[in-house]
């Protein structure tokens, strides 16, 4: 790669860094060609952009993005490293998580959600169990919801009651 291509390339990767909040770096050497491709093609089926990067590019991208602090996310740059775009937080914790019950890898580096670091492999399984932005407005909606149906049936079969008694006392009468 020339100087100029590198250069270029950081500048891709760093606007990619500035416009996703959900970048997760994982750890897929030794992995075979068949089962790079066949998680290739799980990202993308799952609107996942996953990509192998150049550590040192990968820093010097990061350090180009003013508006991110990265933390300790720099300290996992050691290896080879695959990076992943989304933008639902959990769905790459997720995806290694399934991947994972027929291969040791991908390995979780770190991820970078929303201004929080986590680092470390061990964090998949809380990153998965993190709920997106759309299932947590999905449970409001359920929760606001119930109220306001349980007023409207109560209302209903207070009336029904209401009009049963008015018209007993009127055949009484």
């Amino acid at each position: 790669m020339t100087r100029e291509e590198k250069a270029k390339y950081v500048d891709d990767l760093a606007a990619q860094l500035a416009e996703n909040n959900v970048i997760y770096l994982t750890d897929t050497a030794e992995l075979t060609v068949e089962t790079v491709n066949s998680l290739r093609r799980k990202a993308f089926n799952a609107n996942i952009s996953m990509r192998v990067v150049k550590n040192t590019l990968l820093e010097k991208a990061m350090d180009k993005v003013e508006d991110k602090d990265f933390g300790a996310l720099k300290d996992t740059l050691a290896g080879a490293t695959s990076i992943m775009f989304s933008e639902v937080g959990n769905a790459p914790a997720k995806l290694i998580k399934d991947f994972r019950k027929k291969a040791d890898k991908p390995i979780l580096k770190g991820a970078w959600i929303d201004e929080g670091v986590y680092i470390g492999d061990d964090q998949v399984k809380l990153l998965s169990d993190i709920k997106s932005k759309e299932e947590l407005i999905g449970e409001i909606i359920t929760i606001l919801q119930s109220p306001a149906k349980n007023v409207v049936s109560g209302l209903k079969g207070a009336g029904g009651k209401l009009a049963g008694i008015l018209k007993t006392l009127e055949e009484r009468a």
